[in-house]
């Protein structure tokens, strides 16, 4: 539906279950920490740079993180966390729409990371008609599973330059998009 969604997610190399969207972003924090091998210091949250974030700032900062502040484009902050050498993003947190939740899903998926998500309706109205699409625990903690099932084939590529990919080339009468 299309609504608000809550979502965490790192990307691919880590055991089961490292990341649970019912813990607080510190102890997030810690177990990536853990499983990783390194100190929180060492550890890049990505986030919207959005005034709904502002208390999971205040802990990721307070924990020690670096911190990556987004203008837009929460499917792109998951994706990094599958490309942590080249974005130097480790893990997602925040809430951004349900639908670019679902294309991130299939992106982390696709490349073996984790991501959990709960739709986040914003009145009565939002959760009847989440309801009505057949999500009938609207606070339910969405596994990848739950959000991307069966076979699943994820493509991206720049449009224009961006922290992720290299915009639309034009070179004689082609185009080379990375």
């Amino acid at each position: 539906p299309d609504m608000y969604m809550d979502k965490i997610a790192i990307g691919h190399g880590y055991p089961p279950g490292i990341i649970d969207l019912d813990l607080s972003p510190t102890e997030n924090l810690t177990r990536l920490a853990k499983a990783k091998g390194a100190p929180v210091s060492d550890i890049c949250a990505c986030l919207l740079d959005r005034e709904r974030h502002a208390a999971i700032i205040a802990e990721l900062r307070a924990a020690g993180a670096k911190i990556r502040l987004i203008p837009d484009g929460d499917v792109a902050g998951v994706f990094w966390t599958t490309e942590t050498e080249r974005s130097g993003v480790d893990i997602y947190f925040g809430s951004g729409g349900a639908p670019e939740g679902v294309l991130a899903a299939a992106a982390i998926r696709c490349a073996g990371g984790q991501l959990q998500g709960r739709l986040l309706p914003g009145n009565e109205a939002e959760a009847a008609r989440a309801r009505a699409m057949g999500h009938a625990d609207v606070s339910m903690k969405l596994t990848l599973d739950d959000m991307v099932k069966g076979d699943v084939v994820f493509a991206a590529s720049g449009v224009t330059s961006g922290s992720m990919f290299e915009g639309v080339l034009f070179e004689g009468s082609g185009a080379r998009v990375d």
